[in-house]
């Protein structure tokens, strides 16, 4: 699934499973090493894999003579034809270990500080996914939405990670390809439809490694961490400064636990725990998403247009009435009016709905599209709603971020699953996490086991010892980043803080609570970390 939110920027994070025919992708790992400990959050479900017990080790303090000129190099700003941005490019070895065997030019993006105040230096931000464009969020929302101050004293600049947007693209299926793989069902009645979804996530992996099959091999977050080291020299900064949300919070711990003495302020909302393997992370996250649905679901029975059943109905019974309009979508999907012929299956309508579980802002939103679904043959609302998580434009394309989902989390973790049999073991712990997603979202986390790359990365900590204090953000009930993660994450930093926001939707920065936005601005500003475990609603 993925990790990202819905509201008024762009959509942030995908979680592991990665470019999931619904959204079960979790965002998760990279490489690790040394030391033996047992870890925060150990993967306790039946049958899952043990969480690792291992650690990100630092890197040397001195950088390699080989990778000097990348250090060195300086960037050749340009207008970016969006009004007060620049743009640049920078190159970066795509094997950090044979930096002579080639480069890997990535996208960055600057708004200057506008003043007045003392200028802090850069502060880099990433949306997550893994595959949002951070280029597209800085412009779009925060270099012109954070908070004046912040924007007044801070270059804003962002980098969209190799294989992101306009860092080489990795590019997997054309729009038409796209639209299949999105209807492909993933709840299979039996072998012929599990079948089915097998060979489509098999054509989606071989379209990635014809696409890209040296750069699919270098996408790690790991390496997209060491990337913004490198922009963190070019910019100048001693020290980086950096805020990330969902995904990003983990490129933004595993650049503190690769460079802990370069960590300057940072802030990670909606965390993740890498300690966990695939399997336990999609599991939790499934887990989230029923929270989230049923603090949904309370809400709509409230309302007078909900069509999932009226006041007094138990969430239960909400759920148990959605999930059985996902059956009748099973069996007959519906017209939407779209251009292009497409109606409303069981797996659309499932995105459709999760999407709406990243910001209780789009609950009405989504009341009204399914009153329209269950009661006027209509599905365009759900479709919409799915098409916007997928991020297919108006001409019937798509943008990168599923592939770059795939590719990132494929890479960063072993598959949660190896076979359809593995699958069906696993359904009813999944089916308990969540009535109504679990077994889509179980059947979503198969689609590692076919990507044409073996995986670099295994589960691990991250302590970043010795690194400033690190401010980590958690929601009570974020659907896909879950708030035990934080917690767990905040455990495992030597320097973590816990922020936690008692409410609704994906992380907290920017979202309305003044507590949340205070206590961030004060440390980016001044540099005063929140007391650790300090609750904001």
């Amino acid at each position: 699934m993925d990790t990202r939110r819905t509201h008024r920027r762009t959509r942030i994070g995908r979680t592991r499973t990665g470019a999931t025919l619904l959204a079960a992708a979790l965002l998760a790992t990279a490489c690790s090493a040394g030391g033996a400990s047992t870890p925060a959050g150990a993967a306790e479900a039946a049958g899952a894999t043990e969480a690792a017990e291992s650690y990100l080790a630092a890197l040397s303090q001195a950088t390699p003579a080989a990778l000097t000129p990348y250090y060195e190099q300086k960037l050749s700003w340009r207008d970016c034809g969006v009004p007060g941005f620049q743009c640049a490019t920078m190159k970066a070895p795509l094997d950090y270990a044979k930096p002579a065997e080639g480069d890997v030019r990535l996208a960055v993006a600057r708004k200057k500080a506008t003043g007045p105040g003392k200028r802090l230096g850069s502060l880099l931000v990433n949306p997550g996914g893994p595959g949002g464009s951070a280029i597209g969020y800085l412009q779009q929302y925060a270099g012109i939405g954070y908070p004046q101050k912040v924007r007044a004293q801070y270059d804003m600049v962002a980098v969209d990670p190799r294989g992101v947007a306009r860092s080489e693209p990795i590019e997997c299926l054309d729009g038409r390809e796209m639209d299949a793989y999105t209807r492909t069902d993933v709840t299979p009645d039996d072998e012929r439809e599990a079948g089915e979804l097998v060979g489509a996530y098999k054509e989606f992996a071989e379209g990635c490694g014809a696409d890209a099959p040296k750069l699919l091999r270098h996408v790690s977050t790991v390496e997209a961490a060491r990337d913004m080291d490198v922009l963190r020299a070019v910019l100048g900064d001693e020290k980086l400064t950096y805020v990330g949300a969902s995904y990003g919070t983990f490129l933004g711990a595993t650049y503190a636990g690769l460079f802990p003495d370069r960590a300057g302020r940072l802030v990670l909302d909606g965390a993740m725990d890498p300690s966990l393997p695939a399997r336990r992370l999609n599991l939790e996250q499934t887990a989230g998403f029923e929270t989230a649905f049923q603090s949904f679901a309370k809400d709509c029975v409230r309302q007078p247009d909900c069509p999932l059943g009226g006041k007094g109905t138990t969430p239960g019974r909400v759920g148990k009435n959605l999930k059985a309009f996902f059956d009748d979508l099973d069996a007959e999907p519906i017209p939407t009016g779209d251009a292009d012929g497409r109606k409303l299956t069981e797996s659309l309508a499932i995105t459709g709905v999760i999407a709406a579980m990243y910001d209780e802002g789009a609950w009405q939103r989504l009341r009204e599209s399914l009153t329209s679904a269950m009661k006027e043959n209509d599905g365009a609302g759900l479709l919409v709603l799915s098409d916007g998580y997928y991020e297919r434009e108006s001409d019937g394309g798509y943008s990168n971020l599923m592939f770059a989902n795939a590719a990132v989390n494929c890479l960063d973790l072993p598959a949660a699953f190896s076979s359809p049999d593995e699958v069906r073991d696993a359904l009813p712990e999944f089916e308990k996490a969540s009535p109504v997603f679990g077994e889509g979202l179980a059947w979503s986390s198969l689609n590692c086991a076919y990507w044409p790359v073996k995986p670099t990365g295994e589960p691990h900590r991250i302590e970043a010892a010795g690194a400033n204090p690190i401010v980590v953000v958690g929601t009570t009930r974020d659907p896909a980043t879950p708030y035990r993660w934080a917690e767990a994450l905040a455990g495992q930093l030597s320097s973590g803080r816990l922020l936690t926001y008692e409410g609704d939707g994906h992380t907290a920065y920017g979202r309305g609570s003044t507590c949340i936005d205070s206590a961030i601005n004060a440390y980016l500003l001044r540099g005063t970390p929140p007391v650790d475990g300090k609750r904001c609603s």
